[in-house]
């Protein structure tokens, strides 16, 4: 079969700007590339023109492409308006542009399918003039997707703030969700991120299908329901994603024992800000020397004990080193499944958007991490984290949550394996971008 130039299906991708959200879509786009032939171009936003987002794209294997939409006027935003609220506002006004490059795309090659990140679904109506497919990608998980698409409905149900809901959050088939643990943007309705949010979630619905990046065996309730056809609601498919890393020296983990080192990370959100944790979101910068915030003589003090990385870790790598027992993380989706592909429990630590109801669902109802308790004044103390971190590396409680990961390792690498869940459904989407273009949907 000839899968050169005009023959090969092409995909258009447009991701939202942070590394956490590009990685996944980059790993997807190897699997359409490689295991089903097609073409892809990323379409990237400028707020993601920086140098680290450039040479990661310069890293992807021929087939995949890339081509970013031009700037667009924000000096009337706020400067404290939120990310949500800055990245919907960027995308309803990249549209134009939008549009012209997936004209240039459908003359250019054999356009079928235009997947967009949940912040680009007001894409879809170009798609679908265009005559092809419109698909989403959840970056993150089942439970976030349920929350979106049961929105409207409880804007209409729920009169008070979230957080001062007497009652969790039901969602079908999630954990309950304490009030305070809901998603960022939708805690206070005032704001314009609620708004936007609520904008996002109605749009989830026009969806041709949805493509999310988590496994059944972690969700099971979610991942039931999702997978029942419903009217109004687009189909979903579970197709996560493997995550990769490229593998500098280890050497000081070599010579610590076996299951012995707590790995600490929060994700991209590496030097502090003075605004919320979230500021650092459209950027893979770091300060120039990040340890200058550390207290003084810390290095020094704790160089027997630990060793720290100023910036960027081989996360993968340390995840799966023999002698790394266990992972405090700010419970990002995709540190989340790297950490369970390793079999490492977790000590959940969430900073912003739906990382709280990600901590939720890793101790409620996967099982697999816990949680330390902040004070009346909403700080956690020395003695609550020297209680978590010896119950996860040396309580029974952490037993049960290391023999817990490494069953979910085993459910997700069948999954991923030929035949796998995760592996079936994406070549479902495949076989129908590919069988079924040019038929009216």
């Amino acid at each position: 079969m000839d899968f050169a130039g005009a023959h090969r299906r092409h995909i258009a991708v447009l991701p939202t700007p942070g590394m956490g959200h590009l990685f996944p879509l980059a790993e997807l786009a190897k699997l359409l590339v490689s295991r089903h032939h097609f073409t892809v171009t990323f379409i990237t936003f400028a707020a993601a023109d920086n140098r680290a987002t450039k040479n990661f794209l310069s890293t992807l294997p021929a087939g995949i492409t890339s081509v970013s939409l031009p700037p667009v006027p924000l000096d009337d935003v706020p400067e404290d308006a939120t990310i949500e609220t800055r990245m919907s506002i960027v995308t309803i006004r990249s549209l134009p542009a939008l549009r012209s490059i997936l004209i240039d795309l459908r003359s250019s090659t054999n356009l079928v399918a235009f997947l967009a990140d949940f912040f680009a679904a007001d894409g879809f109506e170009i798609a679908r003039e265009l005559g092809i497919f419109y698909y989403m990608f959840v970056p993150t998980n089942l439970q976030f997707l349920t929350l979106m698409l049961e929105l409207p409905a409880l804007d209409a149900a729920v009169k008070c703030p979230f957080p001062e809901l007497e009652n969790p959050v039901r969602l079908p088939g999630c954990p309950p969700i304490p009030g305070p643990d809901i998603l960022t943007p939708l805690r206070d309705r005032s704001n314009d991120a609620y708004k936007w949010m609520l904008h996002h979630a109605r749009l989830y619905r026009q969806a041709q299908g949805i493509l999310v990046n988590s496994f059944s065996a972690i969700e099971p309730g979610a991942a039931k329901l999702l997978a029942a056809e419903e009217e109004g609601r687009p189909p979903s498919r579970s197709a996560a994603t493997a995550v990769a890393s490229a593998a500098p020296c280890l050497k000081w983990l070599d010579e610590q024992p076996q299951g012995s080192v707590l790995f600490v990370s929060f994700g991209s959100v590496r030097s502090p800000s003075d605004k919320d944790s979230s500021s650092t979101y459209f950027t893979a910068h770091s300060k120039e020397d990040p340890l200058s915030y550390l207290p003084g003589g810390f290095l020094r003090r704790t160089k027997d004990a630990g060793f720290v990385i100023p910036s960027w870790a081989p996360q993968v790598e340390v995840l799966a080193h023999p002698a790394t027992g266990g992972f405090l993380s700010h419970c990002g989706w995709n540190s989340t499944l790297e950490s369970v592909k390793q079999g490492v429990p977790m000590i959940a630590w969430p900073l912003f958007a739906e990382q709280t109801m990600n901590a939720v669902m890793l101790v409620e109802e996967a099982k697999i991490a816990i949680r330390p308790k902040a004070g009346e004044d909403g700080v956690i103390d020395r003695e609550e984290i020297a209680r978590v971190v010896g119950e996860l590396m040396e309580g029974e409680q952490g037993k049960a949550m290391r023999n817990r990961v490494k069953e979910l390792k085993e459910a997700a690498e069948a999954a991923l394996s030929e035949g796998g869940s995760s592996y079936t459904k994406l070549n479902e989407v495949a076989a129908k971008w590919k069988k079924d273009f040019g038929v009216s949907a």
